[in-house]
């Protein structure tokens, strides 16, 4: 990737210790840069943070009408949560709804992230399912689709029909066509896109509102369903969980793996990308608090953002030690 800039920086002391690079884009509703640092153009695979983009299709194409599915749903379907039974109940339930189980998802078996979840498993003997996985809500609405389209098992094969209306939806919201694509974590295809064409799929969703057309109803169906269930698209003690439950609905974000973070911001008709090209968490967390506190959309002092951005540093006696902060070029 080229030219990327200081993005996040840790301080020990009088002296910088370590420093997060990255790329990071800020666009308007027509996709038009307002703000970039790094490279625009640098490709990346959106991971996670796409989540929103891939259900699309599960609503154009009537699919989530079809069954009845509320916001709860579509949140679920936007989520990558921790496998706490907020999460698990309401996806067994969702399965249940459309007559298939856990079986017939393809995202694998994932050891729960939630800690009393984890707990609780060891306590009782059972073992961790595919309800656990992070993405089982986005599988549960590809088999929501799959179910409408009449497809075969196999979902997750790239050349599906479930995954050639993710690819179509995808380089329609990000104006550009996909350079290819790599196999995400839950084995379903994730199409690269620049930082810019990331942002820019966020502008769309963030000025869906003002337009009447099939996709944009299905945005602002995903961005409010989003807004409405914090808890369910992360979870307990989640930077997306508590950054949108402190904006109080006036913004939906979403993180992807290897660092990637995005936003939604409706009433400012603007979207946000940016990508931490070392792949550290901490860095991409730091960056989207930034940004967000720097749109006024957040206070610098509450303490969702403080325990992201100029976030102290302590050792193991509970001396303070450094800041975590943002690199002052981003503010």
């Amino acid at each position: 990737m080229n030219n990327p800039v200081p993005l996040a920086e840790l301080w020990r002391g009088d002296i910088l210790e370590s420093t997060h690079f990255g790329h990071a884009v800020i666009c308007d509703g027509a996709g038009q840069i307002v703000q970039a640092w790094g490279d625009p153009d640098a490709i990346i695979y959106p991971r996670s943070s796409a989540k929103m983009i891939q259900a699309l299709p599960l609503i154009e194409s009537g699919a989530a009408d079809a069954v009845g599915l509320g916001t709860e749903q579509l949140a679920l379907a936007c989520a990558s949560h921790q496998g706490e039974h907020q999460h698990t109940d309401r996806v067994a339930a969702w399965l249940d709804a459309i007559g298939m189980g856990e079986s017939d998802l393809r995202c694998g078996v994932q050891v729960p992230n939630d800690p009393a979840v984890r707990q609780e498993l060891r306590e009782t003997n059972a073992c961790a399912c595919q309800l656990h996985n992070n993405c089982s809500g986005k599988h549960t609405g590809f088999l929501t689709l799959n179910r409408h389209l009449g497809g075969h098992s196999e979902y997750v094969e790239a050349d599906h029909p479930v995954q050639l209306a993710c690819r179509d939806a995808f380089e329609g919201v990000t104006g550009m066509e996909s350079p290819g694509y790599g196999i995400d974590g839950c084995s379903a295809p994730n199409f690269a896109t620049s930082v810019h064409g990331l942002a820019r799929a966020m502008g769309s969703f963030a000025s869906a509102h003002t337009r009447s057309d099939t996709r944009s109803r299905a945005q602002a169906r995903l961005t409010d369903a989003m807004i409405a269930h914090p808890n369910l698209i992360a979870g307990t003690g989640r930077a997306c969980t508590e950054l949108m439950g402190a904006m109080k609905g006036r913004a939906a974000i979403k993180t992807g793996a290897e660092a990637v973070f995005v936003a939604i911001l409706p009433e400012q008709q603007l979207g946000i990308a940016l990508k931490v090209i070392d792949g550290g968490t901490r860095g991409s967390e730091c960056a989207i608090a930034a940004l967000l506190v720097k749109l006024g959309l957040l206070e610098a002092d509450h303490p969702a953002v403080l325990n992201r951005m100029n976030k102290v540093q302590k050792n193991w006696r509970g001396l303070e030690t450094g800041i975590l902060r943002p690199a002052a070029d981003l503010l």
